[in-house]
């Protein structure tokens, strides 16, 4: 035999060998799986955050955590209900509530790009409820000696999903505090003719969560999370701002039972601003950034307990005192 055909004929059984054993490790994982199954159910409290156009830090304004503002922190509260196939994997479903807000008014002007956004003297505050659905992976599991064995174990974890979230953004007048639903107003023109490109935002959006956490089992029910969770979104309407100012006549052409005083004056709050001298943004002057969606996160603290102990009483691992007849 040529050494050309030994090799393939090695390479051959290599193969095969590989493949036996792959789905060897598949059919022994699926029993596994099948056998450890189990749900939890718990609860989740902590701060939330938004990231977008309102507020910010020095420079110019940035996505992600380079312009959280600590100050705008709020409170989410949530429960959840999990399905786990194995140790290794779940699915998530939760529903949380909490509250979002920005504030140009807290930002510290150091004479840079910051300025600008400190002009604009904007503000919202909006109710936010969400529901999402994520997939959680705790590749630690793969290293421990026994995964049924969860007494007293610490496991790091990562997630990933889809969800869905209403937010109602309102502004606060600038002279007699009252908070506006901003949305009816259409602040940048939002369906003029005008401003073919400027659609109407929807209240109710679709979210991205990512994230990741750790979880500490306090007993073999019971268990403790940290975790934070990014949601990317694909809208830039959470604070009701965006792109462009629009000539404030076109309130009246348009919306003539929404046209006011507090109405421009929410449209364009640098008027108000102490030391303008009623000075407003030029149309056409930039208001938002539109080539960043707005996002927001939280850091949550959960309680979860299992509810389900699978077919074969899976309680009665290593951590329980055998059985004597």
């Amino acid at each position: 035999m040529s050494m050309k055909k030994f090799l393939l004929a090695s390479a051959g059984k290599c193969y095969v060998l590989t493949l036996v054993l792959f789905c060897t490790y598949l059919t022994s994982f699926s029993q596994y799986s099948e056998r450890v199954s189990f749900w939890e159910a718990g609860v989740t409290v902590g701060p939330s955050n938004f990231l977008g156009d309102l507020g910010g830090n020095y420079g110019i304004g940035r996505p992600f955590l380079k312009d959280n503002n600590i100050q705008m922190t709020k409170l989410t509260f949530g429960g959840h209900a999990s399905y786990h196939p194995s140790e290794f994997f779940a699915f998530r479903l939760a529903i949380n509530i909490g509250s979002l807000e920005g504030d140009d008014a807290i930002i510290k002007g150091k004479g840079g790009f910051e300025e600008a956004r400190r002009a604009r003297n904007s503000n919202f505050k909006s109710k936010l409820k969400e529901a999402i659905v994520v997939a959680e992976f705790y590749p630690g599991v793969f290293l421990e000696y026994e995964p049924e064995d969860i007494y007293h174990k610490w496991r790091p974890y990562v997630l990933a999903g889809v969800g869905v979230f209403h937010f109602n953004p309102m502004g606060s007048d600038p002279t007699t505090g009252e908070w506006v639903a901003l949305k009816p107003l259409r602040t940048e023109g939002q369906g003029f003719a005008e401003y073919p490109d400027r659609k109407e935002y929807k209240l109710t959006q679709l979210n991205i969560p990512i994230g990741g956490g750790i979880k500490y089992y306090i007993s073999e029910r019971s268990n403790l999370s940290m975790e934070i969770i990014h949601r990317t979104t694909f809208t830039d309407y959470i604070d009701d701002v965006s792109t462009r100012y629009i000539d404030p006549n076109l309130f009246y052409q348009y919306r003539p039972q929404y046209y006011t005083t507090q109405t421009a004056a929410l449209a364009d709050r640098m008027a108000n601003k102490s030391g303008t001298t009623g000075t407003r943004f030029a149309p056409g002057k930039k208001r938002g950034t539109p080539d960043n969606n707005d996002a927001y996160y939280s850091v949550g603290f959960k309680f979860s307990t299992r509810i389900g102990a699978g077919s074969d009483s899976r309680w009665n691992n290593s951590t329980r005192c055998p059985v004597r007849f």
